[in-house]
């Protein structure tokens, strides 16, 4: 029995680590591993002696005063031994700390990097919702808070690059505002030192990988934009929190988690509303077909084949109701108002109707949004927004009059408060911004009213066919030859063609967005990685956005910090 327990173990984590490892794994594939006891570092727990205790935690202090408080002697021991594991780099001081303390106890102590998130497959946050405010607001401007977020930030980014085993080349967009050149500086910086001092790293010299960061400001339109795509559609639209979905069924109240485990989910969640909902239907006929014909064995082979297929069936028929369910729960938000929006949003968005002809007078356009009644002040917001950007700024009287008429003198700050992310409101402003040139998109199929692409998507395939100016988009280390796309990689090297083969077979391209990244944008990751298979596509940002987050984050900008009410993801 004493052997039998030895193999047993309980995991400790801190709130941060708790929702690192939900992230990653489950229950079960941590008793797979040994680990039976799951607790809170910070909390007071029954002493396990007989067992060992891995400590999956930050770096911070009051994790590692967790840690001691387990080990204050060795007659009083909560557990038989500690294995360490930090997130992050351990300052010296709370190192020694541990040394001077319970040294003793710990078998193993070791820096692991990873404090970042993974979101999706291809989709990273660094779990920082209040780094919108600290970038942008016009109270911390050069203030410490700034700085100390940033530094943040970039510390978070190299974890993620020495996950990936990358030493990416760092390019950032010049404009709208320094944020981006700033982040990509810290970040390169502290590759160079992260890399020098990871005596166990075989990586050295630059991979075959680029990192670009770019401002919340350089495209505003993706943020406020009604999606047709289901992900984006669905958690625009619905109540989802924490990536859950609560529906009826049977009379019952349920939920649902949207998860990565779930295949369907997963297989469906890029596509047009309508067809996911053509999918799923044809998906639960054949599902049906199938259970039928095989209750029509009546031999007892038949009846036992039928009793093993029975959980798959009743699991595969579970999901695709749930995903039936958020279909139908958006098609029916989507009739009753958002259809007679999104015709009004994507002129707008993009200057030109379904027709391909172009809109002469904006205002036109968005004046019957404006007077319907059935559209919430949010939707009216992101109307009037939609046309601001189109029009790179209005006037101060006209702003004032769209503000009054639709009667949102409350949420006015939703609107004027982009200027902080400098995206021009109004004419007067100081902060002017030219507009992207758009790749051709003409021979692509699209819905009508799905026309729209972000631009987070043109900057991916430029960046993978080396069509970036490298005068907006300027490098703040030396460029990989790989991505060298100005031929002027030196003759004694290899020649460009190997190195665009080289490319083909190991590069990565990872975006970071500085305050937040809209689902249609995590969308383009995928897309341009199964367009471009010689090249993986990773984003991410300091948090995942909806319109309505948004709009709330940029109304509190111009408020005191103590009086802003930051949501966790």
């Amino acid at each position: 029995m004493r052997n039998r327990n030895q193999r047993y173990k309980v995991i400790l984590l801190d709130d941060y680590t708790t929702k690192l490892l939900s992230l990653c794994c489950k229950m079960t594939d941590l008793l797979a591993e040994g680990i039976t006891v799951v607790e809170n570092v910070y909390k007071n727990r029954e002493p396990v002696p007989h067992m060992k205790a891995i400590y999956f935690i930050t770096p911070t202090k009051k994790s590692v005063d967790g840690l001691i408080d387990d080990f204050i002697s060795k007659s009083s021991s909560r557990y038989k031994a500690a294995y360490v594991y930090f997130t992050d780099t351990c300052p010296d001081n709370l190192f020694n700390k541990i040394k001077s303390s319970c040294a003793r106890s710990i078998r193993r102590c070791k820096e692991i990097s990873i404090s970042f998130f993974p979101y999706e497959s291809q989709v990273f946050t660094l779990n920082v919702p209040d780094a919108f405010y600290c970038c942008y607001s016009p109270t911390l401007e050069n203030s410490k808070d700034k700085d100390a977020v940033m530094e943040a930030m970039a510390e978070q980014i190299v974890t993620l690059c020495a996950t990936l085993e990358e030493n990416p080349g760092v390019r950032c967009k010049s404009t709208p505002s320094d944020n981006a050149s700033r982040l990509a500086q810290l970040v390169e910086k502290k590759l160079e030192n992260y890399y020098k001092t990871d005596e166990q790293s075989q990586i050295k010299a630059k991979t075959h990988s680029q990192l670009i960061i770019i401002d919340r400001g350089f495209d505003p339109v993706s943020t406020v934009l009604h999606e047709l795509t289901f992900q984006a559609m669905a958690y625009d639209l619905l109540p989802i929190e924490n990536e859950t979905y609560k529906y009826k069924a049977d009379g019952k109240d349920k939920e649902a988690i949207l998860e990565e485990d779930d295949e369907l989910w997963v297989k469906i969640r890029h596509k047009h509303i309508a067809d996911v909902i053509e999918e799923i239907s044809q998906l639960l006929k054949e599902v049906s077909s199938k259970k039928k014909a095989a209750e029509g064995k009546l031999t007892l082979s038949g009846l036992a084949h039928l009793m093993k297929k029975m959980p798959q069936y009743r699991k595969e028929i579970t999901r695709q109701v749930v995903h039936l369910n958020i279909a139908e729960d958006c098609m029916s938000k989507f009739k009753a108002n958002i259809e007679r929006l999104c015709k009004t949003e994507q002129d707008l968005a993009l200057g030109t109707d379904a027709e391909g002809q172009k809109v002469k007078d904006t205002m036109r356009v968005l004046l019957p949004v404006l007077l319907n009644k059935s559209h919430d002040s949010y939707d009216k917001i992101r109307a009037i927004l939609l046309y601001i950007f189109s029009t790179n700024g209005t006037t101060e009287e006209n702003l004032d009059k769209l503000i009054q008429n639709v009667q949102i003198e409350s949420d006015s700050d939703m609107i004027r408060n982009w200027e902080y992310l400098h995206v021009p409101i109004t004419n007067s402003s100081a902060v002017q911004q030219q507009k992207q040139p758009r790749r051709d998109r003409s021979s692509e199929e699209t819905f009508q009213l799905s026309r729209w692409t972000p631009l987070i998507k043109d900057v991916m395939e430029d960046a993978i066919e080396n069509k970036l100016d490298s005068k907006e988009w300027p490098y703040c280390s030396q460029c990989p030859p790989t991505w060298n796309g100005s031929g002027i990689v030196s003759a004694r090297q290899k020649p460009k063609g190997s190195y665009q083969d080289e490319r083909r077979s190991n590069a990565r391209l990872i975006i970071f967005v500085i305050g937040g990244i809209t689902y249609s944008e995590m969308r383009s990751a995928y897309e341009v990685s199964q367009t471009y298979k010689s090249c993986e596509v990773i984003v991410g940002s300091t948090h995942i956005l909806t319109p309505r987050r948004l709009l709330d984050e940029v109304k509190s900008l111009n408020k005191p910090k103590d009086t802003v009410c930051i949501k966790d993801e």
